[in-house]
């Protein structure tokens, strides 16, 4: 049993004072009491306020190493699809050894953010050429050993990649290491599973079917009848080219299409659908999927603004993933959500329904992260996962704010620096802004990248 004792907290009711969280062996709250008085016991935590701590819902680990080294215009009109080109050059060369260990960097990187746990959106299955490992489930065992090492909380989504293009387009280069028929598929999906129970018991799985593009309305069939339960995510119009092919090849806009024929409901979650109309945007809210958003990687790769204001008033849930790695900020993420509805809109404060812009953000995306990755988390209360952040008071950042303005002055004021502390399902992972296996982390990356390098 931990206990853990703050002067602040915000609950699902609000902001609470001298609460005291009693987490049990299995990593979930045992009790949640207000004005308490510190006992002996307590692990105190002075002048630190706590969250709960949202999942990170959409991460390929492996383009983490990636970072910085697509800024530089490589084709006449450098975009989504030129930048794709690049990424597939990269995975030429990954071996298991380099995906693990990019991944153990990324899932510390998290935490020090703030996320309590990912959802790890997995395509790369296969040697390059396509040829099978050993162990068909080889490269997700690698995501299972970086979750290991960092203790991060996981929610596994093998992707489903069957074809290279919409109106099933052959798979070509780079794409052979993700390529899977259904029948290969399931048994990747299967032995996935089997290695999933080495792990930390709050572990999950679910299916990602990577995009229209990349499959066919047979397989997202079978996908429904197969996989009865856990989550479901898919990629679904990123980019304009991508609405244009889907909808030339089967009558109808790829978000249209998947409300009108998936099925879509609370199990789902959309990612990025930065593509959409009135219709589907609407549609999409009242469907109970979540949008999964991507703020940071969608500027940087030129994708386009969701349509959150239209989509928060019909009350669309929403979270937020790191997608490319390239920068990976809980705050930025959020921060960027609403500046690009300022910009589109010209107003301020777009995204917000109280007084607060940073709270309401903030509390929507942890309750919608849980939701999408089937996560027991996303709120300070009895029964739930222990996944806790704690922000450190004392930065020059909350001077003189009130307790209702502390989420706005993390998310549009201060820095990563802020977070403190971070517990994944009781796992206490981040102490004083620092992982707690962070050097031996980052020397094992420094290492690897560096022979990666010499390899490029």
């Amino acid at each position: 049993m931990t206990t853990l004792f703050a002067e602040r907290a915000l609950l699902p009711e609000g902001w609470a004072s001298n609460v005291r969280i009693v987490v049990d062996d299995t990593g979930h709250i045992a009790s949640v009491s207000k004005d308490s008085a510190a006992e002996a016991q307590d692990e105190k935590l002075g002048a630190k306020f706590l969250l709960p701590a949202p999942s990170n819902l959409h991460s390929h680990a492996f383009q983490r190493a990636m970072a910085g080294m697509t800024e530089y215009r490589s084709a006449r009109h450098d975009d989504f699809w030129s930048w794709r080109t690049l990424m597939y050059r990269f995975l030429d060369v990954l071996t298991p050894d380099q995906i693990e260990a990019i991944a153990a960097l990324v899932y510390v990187e998290m935490q020090e953010a703030g996320y309590a746990a990912v959802g790890e959106f997995h395509y790369v299955h296969h040697r390059p050429g396509g040829g099978t490992y050993d162990n068909i489930a080889e490269l997700s065992e690698r995501i299972f050993a970086a979750v290991k090492e960092t203790g991060i909380g996981l929610t596994h989504l093998p992707v489903l990649y069957t074809y290279g293009g919409a109106d099933k387009q052959p798979l070509k280069g780079g794409q052979q290491r993700f390529g899977c028929d259904l029948e290969r598929f399931v048994k990747l999906h299967e032995a996935a599973r089997a290695g999933l129970r080495n792990l930390h018991t709050d572990s999950a799985m679910g299916v990602a079917p990577h995009s229209l593009r990349a499959t066919d309305p047979e397989q997202l069939k079978e996908i429904e009848n197969l996989f009865a339960d856990g989550p479901v995510h898919i990629h679904a119009a990123e980019q304009v080219r991508e609405v244009e092919d889907v909808e030339a090849w089967l009558g109808a806009r790829p978000v249209e299409w998947l409300l009108d024929n998936a099925g879509v409901n609370q199990r789902w979650c959309l990612i990025h659908a930065t593509q959409m109309n009135a219709a589907e945007t609407s549609g999409l809210a009242k469907s109970g999927a979540v949008a999964g958003l991507c703020p940071i990687t969608e500027a940087n790769l030129g994708d386009g603004i969701f349509n959150a204001q239209a989509f928060f008033a019909d009350g669309g849930h929403f979270g937020v993933g790191s997608d490319s790695n390239i920068r990976i900020s809980l705050a930025e993420e959020l921060r960027q959500l609403e500046y690009s509805q300022r910009l589109k809109h010209k107003a301020r404060n777009v995204l917000a329904s109280s007084a607060s812009t940073g709270e309401n953000l903030y509390m929507k995306a942890a309750i919608g992260s849980a939701r999408a990755l089937g996560r027991n988390s996303g709120v300070i209360e009895k029964g739930r996962l222990a996944d806790i952040v704690a922000i450190d008071a004392g930065d020059m950042a909350f001077c003189g704010l009130k307790e209702y303005q502390l989420l706005d002055g993390w998310i549009f004021a201060a820095d990563d620096g802020v977070v403190s502390d971070v517990w994944s399902a009781g796992r206490h992972c981040v102490k004083n802004g620092h992982h707690i296996k962070r050097d031996s982390v980052e020397r094992w990356y420094r290492k690897v990248l560096g022979e990666l390098m010499d390899q490029i």
